[in-house]
């Protein structure tokens, strides 16, 4: 797979190529979003839309195969950089995002950064605060104790300042309040989730609070798995 990189930062994507509108996947896997985990979600963008769209996939920095230096300073902000560096390097200046899980956040974080560049963002079961902080800290804590090696100088307070940039905000999505996400006038096409991680909650508040938002509450299983299909390809489709 190709490699972006920018300062010591590499990022590993994958690029179908077409010229067609783009789209930016970003996976679930809470800290290790990368791409390997879209094969276990109820279907795959990439093989849908591999006719349909230029699809940009990516591994989140010190994850997958990308890897990159942290700090106490990181947060979303270091993120959302990764993630339009990497459409920069592509000379993609318009494009859709849709992500999963943790690629919520990152998605409407987006929108934040550079509102103007995104056509649409798809949220398949974001993750939000809902009474879960505890979880969300151990999920960071686990991708952690997992890099600390490779990172010697970075102190156990370092460590503890950046989990708290990522999940210690009293804000419902955790890069974002509920007064930004009302502002959105960026086309939201919104999957329900209903666990711990991604509560039903969460989804429920972007699709009442938005005002232009299209909301999807079955859509795992069965017929609900191939309607929510139809439905997310006909709202890339309309939102070109």
């Amino acid at each position: 797979m190709p490699t972006f990189t920018h300062g010591d930062v590499a990022i590993n994507y994958e690029d179908n190529g077409n010229d067609a509108p783009a789209i930016l996947l970003i996976a679930p896997g809470g800290m290790k979003s990368a791409i390997p985990f879209w094969d276990s979600t109820p279907w795959d963008p990439r093989d849908q839309l591999a006719e349909s769209h230029r699809v940009i996939a990516m591994d989140q920095r010190n994850a997958g195969a990308s890897t990159g230096p942290i700090s106490a300073q990181d947060g979303w902000h270091t993120f959302a950089a990764d993630q339009l560096g990497l459409m920069d390097h592509l000379g993609i200046e318009r494009f859709h995002v849709a992500g999963m899980c943790i690629g919520g956040p990152y998605a409407l974080g987006l929108i934040e950064q550079a509102p103007e560049r995104v056509l649409s963002a798809t949220l398949f079961q974001t993750i939000g605060r809902d009474n879960n902080e505890a979880e969300f800290f151990a999920m960071f804590d686990a991708w952690a104790d997992a890099l600390k090696s490779d990172f010697p100088d970075l102190t156990e307070g370092d460590w503890a300042q950046f989990r708290a940039n990522m999940f210690g905000a009293q804000k419902p999505f955790f890069n974002l309040d509920v007064d930004f996400v009302g502002s959105v006038t960026t086309p939201l096409l919104v999957l329900m989730g209903n666990d711990v991680y991604h509560p039903s909650a969460s989804s429920q508040l972007v699709a009442s609070t938005a005002p232009n938002v299209t909301f999807i509450e079955s859509w795992k299983e069965g017929a609900a798995r191939d309607a929510a299909m139809s439905q997310f390809a006909d709202f890339l489709a309309l939102n070109q």
